[in-house]
């Protein structure tokens, strides 16, 4: 009940400075809020990606990474309503509209900011309608197999078109192919990261976590990959349209920006990985965990943020966005809890004699 009380008082000190930051700076705010978000937003949808994968990767570890996952997913409805700030704002974060830029006819009939609107209603109905899939089909192998199977497949194209339509649309002009599997990546080591935190901290302070270790350095690695190849790729070609997408993000703190991400979201976990000593450590693990989940928010900043040029305004209203969010949406997964249990206690009565 404490913790409820101070989760609610936080909701409340976040929402109030975020209202503070729109009347101070609305573009900044709306820039922030949208970024803040999304780095939220990542757990439950990179969650419901990670669940479907438990379901076709059996082994203990994948069992009590479950709950967690599951709890995390059904919280999607709760990230859907904190996008509306979003839509009701997307003039001051969009170019594309306010009518601002001249785009060519098929991405201007694209980003129309009704059928906008609507693709984002259509992402969260969908995950939602997985999430509630995959729980109920928990207890049946062969459920589970089929749940996952076309789970999966609709999961990463939803994904990938929604990280085209809400971060590389924040610059029309710039367009890369492989922006909607960088997108999988972020949110995957959200999703895993998150579940990884809740559960090694039930278990032994030391103990032989290699499968999770391994999972987590396997998913760093992809990420890095995506990066690296569309770095590779675009600075090669010499395209000045989408290398002046580095070059915004490679100016003033957005640099030191971009190598405290490197260095903390690569660089160091990777050898910290490599080592057996931090790889059986369950304290290293939850270290590594928590920090993946802090950087998904300066990546999100880093995606984000650079071409809306809000300036000092961002060391106000980032936090705010943060607190509001982040605490709202870790309200919304203690009542998943709550629903969970409810839910078990429901079938063990319909299946008592």
């Amino acid at each position: 009940m404490r913790e409820r009380k101070w989760l609610r008082l936080c909701v409340i000190a976040g929402f109030v400075a975020c209202g503070i930051g729109l009347f101070v700076d609305p573009k900044a705010m709306l820039g922030c809020w949208l970024a803040a978000w999304f780095a939220a937003a990542a757990i439950p949808i990179g969650a419901l990606g990670v669940l479907f994968t438990s379901y076709l990767v059996r082994g203990g570890w994948t069992q009590d990474l479950h709950g967690p996952l599951a709890r995390a997913a059904l919280t999607l409805p709760v990230a859907g309503l904190l996008f509306i700030p979003v839509l009701a704002g997307m003039k001051a974060v969009y170019p594309w509209a306010g009518g601002d830029v001249a785009l060519p006819w098929f991405k201007t009939a694209y980003l129309a900011p009704w059928f906008f609107a609507l693709r984002a209603a259509f992402y969260f109905v969908i995950w939602t309608a997985l999430a509630l899939w995959a729980q109920r089909a928990f207890d049946d192998d062969a459920a589970r197999v089929r749940s996952a199977s076309v789970g999966l497949i609709v999961w990463s194209l939803t994904v990938s078109l929604a990280g085209i339509d809400w971060l590389e649309s924040v610059e029309p002009y710039f367009h890369s192919s492989i922006y909607g599997m960088l997108t999988i990546g972020f949110v995957l080591l959200a999703g895993l990261a998150f579940g990884m935190m809740i559960v090694l901290q039930r278990l032994p302070r030391q103990m032989a976590n290699t499968a999770y270790a391994g999972t987590l350095l396997s998913v760093l690695l992809l990420w890095a990959y995506l990066h690296a190849m569309q770095y590779i790729i675009i600075w090669t070609g010499n395209i000045p349209g989408e290398v002046v997408w580095y070059v915004k993000r490679s100016e003033g703190g957005w640099a030191v920006a971009l190598w405290v991400l490197f260095l903390g979201q690569f660089i160091i976990p990777f050898l910290a990985l490599c080592s057996p000593r931090v790889r059986s450590s369950t304290r290293a693990l939850i270290w590594i965990a928590g920090a993946t989940l802090a950087l998904r928010y300066l990546e999100a900043a880093v995606l984000v943020l650079p071409p809306l040029k809000a300036g000092w305004a961002l060391a106000f209203c980032l936090p705010a966005a943060t607190l509001a969010i982040g605490a709202t949406q870790l309200l919304a997964w203690r009542a998943s809890e709550w629903w969970l249990a409810r839910l078990a206690t429901d079938r063990a009565a319909v299946g008592a004699p």
